[in-house]
């Protein structure tokens, strides 16, 4: 929506990526505002972006989950953020 791009799990935390493209530009964030500002700059830079499926199975909070809903509206603003803003 914010960056053109039809991906099904931005935060899926799994990344392959060339030194070039993140030598390209500089990040800023950590925790989880990795993710969008990630995105939202590689797409910018019109690199190409390949999902594949990957094998997942959730953790519950018990388990040691660390991401709430927090963390979703942080990513909303740091993808409107940058893409607007940087």
């Amino acid at each position: 929506m914010l960056t053109n791009l039809c991906l099904t799990d931005m935060e899926t935390g799994y990344k392959v990526f060339r030194k070039t493209v993140l030598d390209s530009f500089v990040l800023k964030c950590n925790r989880f505002g990795f993710e969008p500002e990630f995105t939202c700059k590689v797409a910018r830079n019109k690199f190409r972006i390949y999902e594949v499926p990957i094998s997942y199975s959730g953790r519950g909070y018990e388990e040691g989950k660390k991401i709430n809903w927090k963390d979703g509206v942080a990513a909303l603003w740091f993808l409107f953020r940058f893409r607007f803003f940087n």
